[in-house]
C-alpha cells in the first residue's frame, strides 16, 4: 500500500507538468487556472496527450510532443460549453417529459401516481430491502414535496390537504423520479408519450435513462466530450439513427438522441449543439473524432442546420 501523494503547491504542479514535457507558455497563469479548476480536474483533459506504453498500454508520466497548457485549456473550455448547452437542451426535453407525463397519468386517475395497484407490476416489485419500487420512489417524492418552496404546493397544502393531482406533482419531481414514473405507468400511458417519438415504451424508457445520466454529468461539472457511455439506449428503426447507432457509447451517440427528440416533438431549430461543435479546438493529439462523430457528422439529418 502506498503512502498518501505528496501535497504540492500550484507552482510545483506546473513544475511537475513541464518536467513530464508539456509545455506551459505562461506559468503564472497556469497556477491561477490550476487554482480555480483544480489539477485532477484538468488531468482528464490532458489525459490523452500522455505517452502509452506500447508493452501494455499503461499511461506514462511523459507527455507526447506537441502537448500544451493551452490545448487543455481549450479544451476544458470546449467541454464546459458543451455542458452548459447539454444541460440547456435538455431541460426542454424534460419540460416536455414532465408535461406529457402530468397530462397522461391525469387523464386516468389525477391520484393514480399514489396507488401502485393502479400503476404496472413494477411499481409493485419488490427490492432486496423488501421495500417495493413504488415505496422507494414515493419516499423521495414526498421529501421533494416537503422541502419545495413552490406556491402552487402552498395552496394545495391550504386548499386540498396538500394533495396534488399528478399534473402539479410532476412540476416537484427531478429526471429521476420522472424516469422511475415513467417505468411504473400503465402501458397506455407509456404508450401515448413514447408514440410522437416514434419509439415503444420500452425505448422510450432506456432513452430516460440514457439522458438522465448525460443530465447529471452535465449538472456535476463532469467531463462529456471524451468519456465512454456505458448505458445504451434501445433505438428503433429510424434512418436518421443509423448513423450513430454503433457510437452510442460516445458523447456523439448520446447527443444524438437530443437531436432527434428536438426534432422529433418540435422543441427547437436543433441547432445549438452542431454550432458549438464548429468551436472545437481542432488538434492532432486529440482530434474531434473522439466524440464518436463520423467525418461528415455536418451532413448527417439528425445534424443539418
Amino acid at each position: 500500500m502506498e503512502q498518501v501523494k505528496q501535497f504540492k503547491t500550484y507552482g510545483e504542479q506546473v513544475e511537475l507538468l513541464r518536467q513530464r514535457g508539456m509545455l506551459v507558455n505562461d506559468p503564472k497563469h497556469a497556477e491561477m487556472l490550476l487554482a480555480r479548476l483544480n489539477y485532477y480536474r484538468l488531468s482528464g483533459y490532458w489525459y490523452p496527450m500522455r505517452r502509452f506504453s506500447q508493452d501494455d498500454g499503461t499511461a506514462q508520466d511523459e507527455f507526447v510532443d506537441g502537448a500544451s497548457f493551452d490545448l487543455v485549456v481549450a479544451l476544458y473550455g470546449f467541454d464546459e460549453q458543451l455542458r452548459h448547452s447539454v444541460f440547456f437542451e435538455l431541460d426542454r426535453v424534460e419540460l416536455a417529459i414532465r408535461t406529457k407525463l402530468g397530462h397522461e397519468l391525469g387523464r386516468l386517475d389525477p391520484l393514480i401516481y399514489l396507488d401502485p395497484q393502479r400503476l404496472n407490476a413494477r411499481a409493485r416489485q419488490q427490492n432486496k430491502d423488501g421495500r417495493s419500487v413504488h415505496e422507494v420512489w414515493l419516499r423521495k417524492y414526498q421529501s421533494a414535496l416537503k422541502a419545495s418552496k413552490e406556491d402552487f404546493v402552498a395552496h394545495h397544502k391550504s386548499k386540498y390537504g396538500g394533495t396534488l393531482p399528478i399534473w402539479a406533482a410532476v412540476e416537484i419531481m427531478d429526471w429521476g423520479m420522472l424516469s422511475y414514473l415513467y417505468g411504473m405507468s400503465p402501458n397506455i400511458v407509456r404508450k401515448r408519450i413514447a408514440q410522437p417519438c416514434d419509439l415503444t415504451g420500452p425505448q422510450f424508457e432506456s432513452w430516460l435513462k440514457s439522458l438522465n445520466i448525460l443530465r447529471n454529468y452535465a449538472a456535476h461539472h463532469a467531463r462529456m466530450f471524451n468519456r465512454v457511455y456505458d448505458i445504451k439506449p434501445k433505438l428503433n428503426n429510424d434512418v436518421r439513427l443509423a448513423p450513430v447507432a454503433e457510437g452510442m457509447n460516445r458523447v456523439f451517440g448520446q447527443l444524438s438522441l437530443i437531436q432527434y427528440l428536438h426534432r422529433q416533438l418540435d422543441l427547437s431549430p436543433a441547432d445549438r449543439l452542431p454550432t458549438l461543435f464548429d468551436t472545437y479546438p481542432h488538434n492532432p493529439i486529440v482530434p474531434f473524432s473522439r466524440i464518436g462523430a463520423p467525418d461528415n457528422w455536418r451532413e448527417l439529418p439528425l445534424w443539418r442546420v
